[in-house]
């Protein structure tokens, strides 16, 4: 597997894990700060979580590290928990946001109202 590939499996494990008291993967909430992966198989995480304060801060991590763990081709697993930048609700994906109903910054026009 070459290293995009295994990138994308990382990634794939990383859509896995949830905030319990938030309906998004932590990848599409944007806590996911930095993947590295040397040549090794060894994975470097850097990550925050939504707030210090969040209730899941003893084992969110533990658990991203197991799920990436059983990647295959991952030898490694190095997570730092970052607080900087603070993370703010613009770096969850499109997608997140509109899952979670926030406005994206435009209107959708009912194609009712659209002209010929």
């Amino acid at each position: 597997m070459n290293e995009s590939e295994l990138q994308a499996k990382v990634v794939e494990a990383f859509r896995t894990c949830y905030d319990p008291e938030i309906p998004v993967n932590i990848y599409d909430l944007g806590l996911i700060y930095d993947l590295k992966i040397e040549p090794s198989g060894q994975a470097y995480i850097k990550m925050t979580l939504t707030a210090p304060s969040c209730p899941v801060a003893g084992i969110l991590p533990g658990q991203v590290e197991a799920k990436v763990r059983t990647v295959p081709g991952i030898t490694d697993v190095k997570l730092d928990l970052v607080w900087e930048p603070p993370w703010n609700r613009d770096m969850m994906s499109d997608a997140a946001k509109l899952q979670l109903g926030f406005d994206l910054g435009f209107d959708v026009v009912p194609s009712s109202r659209l002209r010929p």
